[in-house]
């Protein structure tokens, strides 16, 4: 029985010479974007003949569906973007121009094996997990789910927090920053997650407020004296230092690092203090 499309919906059809795994997640990612879209996500894996293709392409025609495809195949490439063209079906190709444009610049043919593909699909997906958590839990954000954090970092204005765990979440870290504000406590919820995952920034008075005086230039409001003030400066970092020494948080001085040097601290620091020697950090 053919399958209809209902109402408004239209119909997407995830074509695969594997299982489908991967270009379905891509194409749910994008389907996000797009909150009034209503669709229909069918997945078509193991497509390897022509003749596969060829009826494949005649029931997306029959139910005016759109096919999105991770073909690795050359030959399957052009077989479903011609069919497609011939009966009058959309056809998107995710993997093709990744190929091409990497056999371009590596100088290689790609071995063009069905699954391979597979393989890469899971720590890709971590990532892009890890940088949506990461974005999510900036500057005290999202506390609620705090304990899912690899990484709890500390710190006051201006001490790279977040720079730092956006480049740690690219290696796939999810990572919660803190700011640490002059005479409020931490909140709660940093006090009930694994105290070994949290680790404190710091900077010399000096340099923080060199920095920050730049940026206060550079957004022009003079109305920030107060955070600029030398004293101010130096009895937050202060005030900060006292705070990690109570809670015994290993601290990382920033002054002088670049972002790349303070991720490769908190990576060695929070896998020593967790016991792990290599890995990803559980939850």
């Amino acid at each position: 029985m053919e399958t209809r499309i209902i109402g408004t919906k239209r119909l997407i059809f995830i074509v695969s010479d594997a299982t489908g795994t991967t270009c379905s997640r891509v194409v749910h990612a994008a389907l996000r974007q797009f909150k009034t879209t209503e669709a229909v996500v069918e997945i078509a894996g193991f497509i390897r003949t022509n003749e596969q293709i060829d009826d494949l392409i005649d029931r997306v025609a029959r139910v005016n569906g759109i096919i999105v495809h991770t073909l690795v195949s050359p030959d399957a490439r052009q077989r479903i973007t011609e069919q497609g063209r011939f009966k009058g079906v959309p056809t998107v190709d995710i993997l093709g121009p990744l190929l091409t444009r990497f056999s371009d610049l590596l100088e290689i043919s790609p071995m063009a094996q069905p699954g391979l593909f597979r393989q890469l699909d899971d720590d890709y997906f971590k990532r892009i997990e890890a940088i949506d958590y990461t974005i999510k839990h900036d500057d005290s954000m999202g506390l609620s789910t705090l304990d899912q954090a690899e990484a709890a970092i500390l710190g006051v204005s201006r001490t790279t927090k977040t720079p730092v765990s956006i480049y740690l979440s690219y290696r796939g870290w999810k990572v919660a920053n803190i700011p640490i504000i002059m005479d409020y406590p931490l909140p709660p919820e940093v006090l009930g997650i694994d105290q070994r995952k949290i680790l404190a920034l710091t900077v010399k008075p000096s340099r923080l407020q060199l920095i920050r005086l730049e940026r206060q230039r550079r957004l022009k409001t003079p109305e920030m004296d107060n955070y600029t003030d030398t004293e101010q400066v130096t009895a937050e970092v202060n005030y900060a230092l006292d705070l990690y020494k109570k809670h015994g948080y290993p601290v990382v001085d920033v002054s002088y690092k670049s972002i790349e040097e303070t991720a490769t601290d908190v990576m060695r620091i929070i896998y020593a203090r967790m016991g792990v020697k290599k890995g990803r950090i559980v939850p």
